[in-house]
Parts: C-alpha cells; structure tokens; sequence
C-alpha cells in the first residue's frame, strides 16, 4: 500500500465553537512548491485538497480554511475560486452570482468593494452566518504558512491581475493556478514562469501537445477530470515528470464522493494506487481518514514541505 502525504484534514463540525490549535510545526507550506510536487511523485504519494476550501461553515470562506487547517498533520491544499468585482478588486466567489452563497443579489462583476465588504455569507441551506466573503488579498494573507491555495481563475478575471496579486502577497510557493486550455497556460506562463500550473491532461497526447510549446513542463500538473482514473495515463504522466490530479467531487448523486459516502471511503485508498498524486473533494475529512487508516501509523505528512528544486 503506498505512503500517503495527507494535504488536508478534518472539516469540524459547523456547531463547534472553537477551532483547534495547530500542529506544533509552524509553516506547512512548502519551501519550493514545484519541488514540492516532485517529490510527492517521486515517493508516491498522494496529497488531498479541499474543494472551495471545505464547505462547513461556507465556502470559499476564511472560517472554513480556518476549520480546514485546524486539524490537518500536513500541508494543506484549499482549492478557492477567483472573481473580479466592477472596480476591479478580486474576490472570492464561486457563482457568476452572488445569490447563493451570500446575501447579495446579482452578478459579482456589478458590485464594488465598498459593497462587497458589506456582504454576509450563507451557508448551503441558505441560513445567513456572520462570516463575510473575503478579498482574494485577505485570503492570501490568511494562508501565509498555514496552506497552499488553488486558485481556479474564473472566465472574465484578467490573468495578470492574479499574477501580481500572488506577487504582492509573496506567495509564489503557496499557490498553485488552475487553467482550462492551453492558451491560458501560455498565458500564465509568460506572465510568471516559476508559478506552477494546472492543466488539463485528458491523454498523453494532450500533454505532448503542450510540450511542444513553450511551457516548462516542470511547472504543470495534469488534471484528468473526475470520470475514472487511468492507471495506464497516470503511470504515463508520471513518467514525463508531471503529477496527476483527479477530482472525486461534484453532485453527491452522481460523484465519486456520493458513492464512497453510500460505499465505503477504502474508494479513495484505491483511487491513489492508481498513480494519483492529487485528489480533490468534497469530503477531504473522509479520504485523508481512508488514506490514513490504510498507510498505518507515521505516514510521511510533512516529508515534502523542505524540498528544493535543483534548478
């Protein structure tokens, strides 16, 4: 069975009052994140990341990075989503709307900063909480030493914006930016070519043809969606040098996540003997358990965090 590297721990409860103390190690975030994914390759094993962050209380919420982080071993991967207000403020917010998760109204590109700092969230059932949706800055900010953010950069939100915002915040080893073609790879890669990236790699095919640009491979992992996984691609991938992330996520009545919910969570231990190096969910809780439970007793959790890339 292999060594998992655990990137995410307990979402606690939305009735409890406190969040617990961290681990006695003070920054789990990585010295080098490139490195980083490296050598979770290397080692086989397998990180998890919290899809929006968690969703106890609310998503995409500083409150449930915070639940999130509490009770993890290791380094921590949040998952968040990226949206430009009218004068320009990135924030963070999944919809084009801002109906669902707070208690404004309308599309997020209509509202200024002013008013988006008046917002409260709502959590699933639509209870409103105290929490207010934060700034991508805050967030940021936030997360120094305590997390790796993935950023998933919504249509509409000007690459160059989320590049220097990562700049100003000094986080280049803390984050990790999500893209849906080629063309935007580019794109990213010109703008900040030590940043890592996420791309999609239904087949090797697909990566070759990236590879024949301009992009250092060594900077890319490979999203290969939330279907099945492919033993035979991620063995492939990993072979040219690029980590493999699934998603287990998505409607509970039809996810991977549903299913080892109805099932059984050894899903997820089966899931990353397949090659993966990276599964995000809905239930990180639930799969750094199975993985756990499966590697016994002083899995690895913190054994990347200090890599170092040659280069």
């Amino acid at each position: 069975m292999r060594r998992a590297l655990v990137a995410c721990a307990a979402l606690l409860l939305g009735a409890c009052e406190t969040v617990p103390a961290l681990p006695e190690f003070r920054d789990r975030t990585p010295a080098d994140l490139g490195a980083f994914f490296d050598c979770v390759r290397e080692r086989s094993l397998t990180v998890i990341a919290a899809h929006r962050g968690g969703d106890q209380p609310a998503e995409n919420a500083i409150e449930t990075f915070e639940r999130t982080v509490g009770g993890a071993p290791g380094p921590v991967f949040l998952e968040v989503d990226v949206r430009r207000t009218r004068d320009g403020v990135l924030v963070l917010m999944h919809d084009e709307t801002l109906d669902r998760t707070t208690t404004g109204a309308g599309p997020v590109a209509n509202i200024d900063l002013a008013a988006f700092r008046g917002l409260q969230l709502k959590d699933e059932g639509g209870r409103v909480l105290p929490g207010r949706p934060p700034t991508l800055e805050r967030a940021l900010d936030w997360a120094r030493n305590k997390a790796v953010l993935e950023l998933d950069v919504k249509r509409g939100t000007p690459f160059p914006d989320v590049v220097a915002a990562v700049r100003a915040a000094k986080a280049e080893n803390r984050t990790l930016i999500i893209v849906y073609n080629t063309e935007d790879a580019l794109t990213v890669h010109r703008l900040a070519p030590d940043l890592v990236l996420s791309v999609p790699a239904a087949s090797v095919a697909e990566l070759e043809a990236m590879s024949g640009t301009k992009v250092d491979m060594t900077r890319l992992t490979a999203w290969t969606g939330t279907k099945e996984p492919d033993s035979a691609l991620n063995i492939a991938l990993s072979q040219k040098g690029v980590e493999v992330a699934f998603g287990t996520l998505g409607n509970p009545a039809t996810s991977w996540d549903g299913r080892f919910a109805r099932e059984g969570d050894a899903g997820y231990t089966a899931f990353a003997d397949t090659g993966l190096h990276l599964i995000s969910t809905d239930r990180p809780l639930e799969a750094m358990r199975a993985i756990d439970d499966a590697d016994g007793p002083g899995a690895p959790a913190n054994a990347c965090l200090s890599a170092r890339s040659a280069r």
